[in-house]
């Protein structure tokens, strides 16, 4: 059969061993699939940014991005994509590993072509169905990254809120992506070719915000030169953010809270009432419930904004979503950096390990600063160690730093004895299992990655 061009079969195959890949790539198009076949996770990136494809096949172990990595970043950045995970004999677990990662489903090496066959026709009529029972799962849905529970009830009330034209309150700490989902309620509406206006509320004094939220007539004050429209009107039939409006003045408040009562106003400077259709989503990393009871926030306001509330929780929260998010941001920084990078499993369990205070905005620009400065086509966890101690971050001594710089005193005790311990038990752990890293880790009670770590910690690999 030749090759198709229907979009419903179109597969992307990734296997670092060239003679696997093309054998593979030719039953696909045999079979009636058009086919692409790479063979590296970035060059996979590269494909899948080029031409849409409908399922992806991937080596497991492949040296730079691994099956596993580039699995992790198409579900950040295509979650609707289904993933095939391709494994050798004797790596049944790293493929139930795979499956419980997110992989749509596995073949083990070597495979027949019936048995390929079968698993694709499986994993498609998945998508395609699951495709079918949410058709509000709008573009906008791979910009949330991670699949923590709290991301995911995110993600249920950020569909329920775009259906409706219900006023948003956007509740969540400095850095936790507020903006995102705005932005996320907006596209998935049936606003999403209209406007999206945004205002930073906190950005500007009262006099300014005034002006900025409902514009000027010309000769209204020194330098208004002509009409100016406002965002509110910008917004006519879109979506307006208003972000920390925890921040605006009383006097702000009343001409905003006229706005979402009556949806009209006056130009600054002008007569004339100006009627708009505007949908308002509001953010905040203030308690607005406590300034209305302190008398900061006026209450008729607070209850106009809150009709829909969303609390996005911190990176502290959810921190089984900072590899996801990192291996995003990795992705994205390698490539305005034109070089390839990858982040090794050492350096992303540190990244996850840290507090992140800051939240997704701290990690994203740590990232970056990760990218930029570091050598090499792999980060490392010395890399990421060096940044954090450059950045002034809590960040566990590595073994090397601590021989260079010891501590003094009962911390140095503690800290020394703690270490001991540490490297005592992965030895024991180690020595009981006959070498097995899999066991060993089970041993010890935490993941193979976190053992990884340990042993480059401790300078036992």
């Amino acid at each position: 059969m030749g090759e198709t061009t229907d979009p419903s079969r179109s597969a992307l195959v990734v296997d670092d061993d060239t003679a696997v890949a093309e054998v593979l790539g030719a039953q696909l198009r045999q079979a009636g699939f058009s086919c692409a076949v790479v063979h590296s996770g970035a060059a996979a990136l590269e494909a899948l940014e080029a031409r849409p494809f409908s399922v992806v096949l991937s080596d497991l172990r492949m040296p730079g991005m691994d099956g596993l990595a580039l699995m992790r970043e198409v579900a950040a950045r295509w979650p609707d994509l289904p993933v095939v995970i391709l494994t050798a004999h004797g790596t049944v677990a790293s493929a139930v590993e795979a499956m419980k990662a997110g992989a749509a489903d596995y073949l083990q090496k070597p495979f027949e072509r019936a048995e390929l066959l079968y698993v694709l026709g499986k994993v498609l009529e998945g998508a395609k169905r699951g495709a079918e029972r949410a058709p509000s799962a709008a573009p906008y849905a791979g910009d949330l990254v991670g699949d923590s529970a709290p991301m995911r009830e995110v993600r249920e009330l950020v569909a329920r809120a775009a259906r409706s034209a219900a006023t948003v309150l956007i509740h969540g700490e400095t850095g936790t992506g507020k903006e995102l989902i705005a932005r996320a309620i907006h596209d998935g509406s049936a606003r999403a070719k209209r406007p999206f206006i945004k205002l930073h509320c906190a950005a500007l004094p009262d006099a300014l915000l005034e002006s900025e939220l409902f514009g000027y007539e010309k000769g209204a004050f020194t330098g208004a030169t002509q009409r100016k429209p406002g965002r509110v009107e910008l917004a006519h039939e879109g979506t307006l953010f208003l972000d920390e409006i925890g921040d605006i003045t009383p006097a702000t408040q009343v001409k905003l809270l006229r706005v979402l009562q009556e949806r009209e106003f006056e130009r600054l400077g002008g007569t004339q009432t100006v009627r708009v259709d505007v949908r308002f989503v509001a953010a905040t990393h203030r308690d607005l419930a406590s300034m209305v009871a302190a008398g900061q926030f006026r209450e008729d306001l607070y209850y106009r904004l809150n009709v829909v509330p969303l609390t996005v929780p911190p990176l502290r929260a959810r921190p089984g979503d900072v590899e996801a998010l990192a291996l995003r941001f990795v992705a994205e920084h390698a490539a305005r950096s034109a070089r390839p990078v990858a982040l090794g499993d050492a350096a992303l369990a540190r990244l996850r390990d840290e507090p992140w205070p800051g939240n997704v905005r701290q990690l994203q620009n740590f990232v970056e600063r990760l990218v930029v400065l570091s050598d090499g086509p792999t980060l490392t966890v010395a890399d990421v160690d060096r940044e954090l101690q450059r950045a002034g971050l809590q960040s566990p001594p590595s073994s090397s730093s601590s021989r260079e710089a010891p501590q003094s005193g009962a911390a140095a005790t503690l800290h020394s004895a703690q270490r001991d311990a540490g490297r005592d038990a992965v030895r024991e752990a180690l020595e009981r299992a006959k070498g097995n890293r899999t066991l060993a880790a089970r041993l010890l009670g935490i993941s193979r990655r976190a053992l990884y770590y340990k042993l480059d910690e401790y300078v036992l690999g």
